[in-house]
């Protein structure tokens, strides 16, 4: 069957706004948060391999999609994406579940644990650093902040112009669509071409890069531990993050496992699935 024949799709109040969030399966609840520019929809194939195991909430995050989408850059700091998720889990009535981020869904996801330890079991992480070893490699390689550079056009003000710039070149660049067996290319343009979704997208990086005097909005985890269990896969041919990024990392996360991929790229759900999959099953154990 189908995936979107077996989901629930719904429209959950949470800090504010509502997002749309895709549940389905029963079991210790999971939150997925993907990241950019993607939407819930690049969980699928993790969410079919884990659906008869675990109860999964997916949603689209703040802006994205067919969530609501505030005006404003301010709008979309990391601490307001952080308590969306705090939000939806509390309208769901979860006591303590289980994180899994990617790209900017696991930025998200670094920053609920270092806040809100006491709601988590489990944090689960894709191909993205902790924040503060990112900031010590940008400015240590230049490979990475040439990696990097594509963050600069994100939040100039004609950044979704950029975007969409021959059929959305700037996006087919970064591998987005280079497994033909797994991303669904015509499901993600439909999900950009949504009013306002690449705008709140590109708000997520001018929030937080465009100017830095206005801080991320976050005063409660200053020195970047991580208290909760904490799983780590980064796929070793990632167009986006150097792999030194993983060294360090236990001296800010006190329970830590890192999974690498040699095959995996930035989009470790499409590339190694059954691995993500077996590796989350393994670590929740």
């Amino acid at each position: 069957m189908e995936l979107l024949e077996q989901i629930e799709e719904r429209y959950i109040e949470t800090n504010g706004i509502k997002l749309h969030t895709v549940l389905i399966g029963e079991g210790e609840p999971i939150i997925m948060v993907h990241g950019f520019p993607e939407f819930w929809y690049s969980w699928k194939n993790i969410m079919l391999g884990l659906k008869d195991e675990f109860r999964l909430i997916v949603p689209d995050t703040r802006g994205i999609n067919l969530s609501d989408k505030p005006e404003g850059v301010e709008n979309y700091k990391i601490k307001l994406l952080v308590d969306d998720i705090k939000g939806l889990a509390e309208a769901l009535q979860l006591d303590k579940f289980i994180l899994v981020g990617h790209d900017w869904g696991a930025i998200i996801s670094w920053y609920f644990a270092g806040i809100y330890p006491e709601l988590l079991k489990r944090l689960i992480i894709l191909s993205v650093p902790h924040p503060l070893v990112i900031k010590k490699v940008y400015m240590k390689y230049p490979e990475q902040r040439e990696m990097s550079a594509y963050v600069w056009d994100l939040i100039k003000p004609n950044a979704v112009e950029i975007v969409r710039e021959n059929d959305y070149q700037m996006v087919r660049e970064m591998g987005i669509f280079e497994n033909k067996n797994s991303f669904d290319e015509q499901k993600d343009l439909e999900a950009w071409a949504q009013p306002g979704s690449l705008e709140a997208g590109c708000n997520y990086y001018r929030a937080a890069y465009a100017n830095p005097t206005r801080g991320t909005g976050v005063e409660e985890w200053k020195d970047g531990k991580i208290i909760v269990p904490t799983l780590v896969i980064h796929g070793l041919r990632d167009h986006a993050i150097l792999s030194v990024t993983l060294e360090g990392l236990e001296d800010y996360v006190k329970d830590l496992k890192i999974i690498r991929s040699e095959t995996g790229s930035h989009w470790m759900m499409d590339d190694e699935p059954e691995l993500v999959i077996s590796s989350i099953r393994e670590f929740v154990s």
